[in-house]
């Protein structure tokens, strides 16, 4: 009876030990099952406004059963911060200034371009400058500035960088005259009205003027689809050596992804037919190559 009793005493015992410990291991083992099962990433607005990232992150969960969380979204300004905070994986957004710093400052790793989307020029429906349907930025602003129509300089980051390179490409540089309207730092609304009472051209992201709910009254696009107007999106990842608790394999994954050619076929093709046939996202291009391919073929 004794033993009996010591026996079920030791069970119990032995049980309440095991138990608790075994539950633990299993708790453990639930939560490292997949170190790579979820990718936090900070997203570029123009990419989740117009509903290409979430395609290409159904792409990936399909591929590799990893999910994508979309931890923030907007303005530069906006998804650096969680980046710099070390609450993203990943980030992808317009190469600058800004991403630049982030991998000099050791917050980014493996910064790599990926797609490229198309700044435009707008104007007046009246289009005082007959440039509408133009394939080039610079033979347009050459027009611009041979009517002497009004243009508003711009003072944003993206359309600033294009539109100095356009200019210098189109041979005026500075633009100057009464015919140029400084934007004086305005925000986005008062530099629609102004470019609507003003009947001004300017400079655009394709993207905002699709999809924004903003009044572009009086307002189209009037040049779109020149390579030398693309802006390139980068992919960076988040240094593991910053922040050893990042997802670094998965985030690896999705930039290799972004990267397939899978990807890059499908972002042709997203959205362009309801588009006049102009895709919102470019593929990578090799301008090297193509130069070299077309100087070739010529010689031939």
């Amino acid at each position: 009876m004794k033993i009996k009793q010591f026996v079920v005493t030791a069970f119990i015992i032995l049980t309440s030990v095991i138990v608790p410990v075994w539950t633990q291991a299993n708790d453990n083992l639930s939560k490292n099952k997949n170190p790579e099962e979820v990718v936090k990433a900070a997203v570029i607005g123009g990419m989740t406004m117009t509903g290409m990232w979430q395609k290409v992150s159904e792409m990936f969960e399909a591929k590799t059963g990893i999910k994508v969380e979309v931890v923030a979204t907007g303005p530069r300004a906006v998804i650096e911060k969680p980046f710099k905070q070390g609450e993203v994986d990943l980030l992808t957004m317009h190469s600058g200034d800004i991403t630049t710093d982030l991998v000099a400052d050791g917050y980014g790793i493996n910064m790599i371009p990926w797609t490229h989307n198309n700044t435009v020029i707008i104007g007046p429906t009246e289009d005082p400058a007959g440039i509408k349907g133009m394939k080039s930025g610079a033979e347009a602003l050459k027009k611009i500035a041979a009517t002497r129509s009004k243009y508003l300089d711009m003072w944003g980051i993206g359309k600033r960088e294009i539109s100095q390179k356009m200019w210098k490409k189109a041979g005026i540089f500075p633009p100057e005259g009464d015919w140029v309207i400084k934007e004086e730092r305005r925000s986005t609304e008062e530099i629609l009205i102004c470019l609507s009472e003003q009947k001004a051209y300017s400079f655009f992201g394709r993207i905002p003027v699709l999809f924004e709910k903003r009044e572009f009254s009086g307002l189209e696009i009037m040049v779109e689809d020149d390579p030398d107007m693309m802006r390139p999106y980068i992919v960076m990842l988040a240094n593991p050596k910053a922040f050893s608790h990042v997802n670094y394999e998965g985030a690896k994954k999705l930039q290799d992804f972004l990267l397939s050619k899978e990807v890059q076929d499908f972002l042709g093709k997203f959205k362009a037919d309801e588009f006049g046939g102009v895709p919102l996202f470019y593929p990578l291009r090799n301008k090297a190559l193509e130069e070299n391919r077309i100087k070739n073929n010529s010689i031939n």
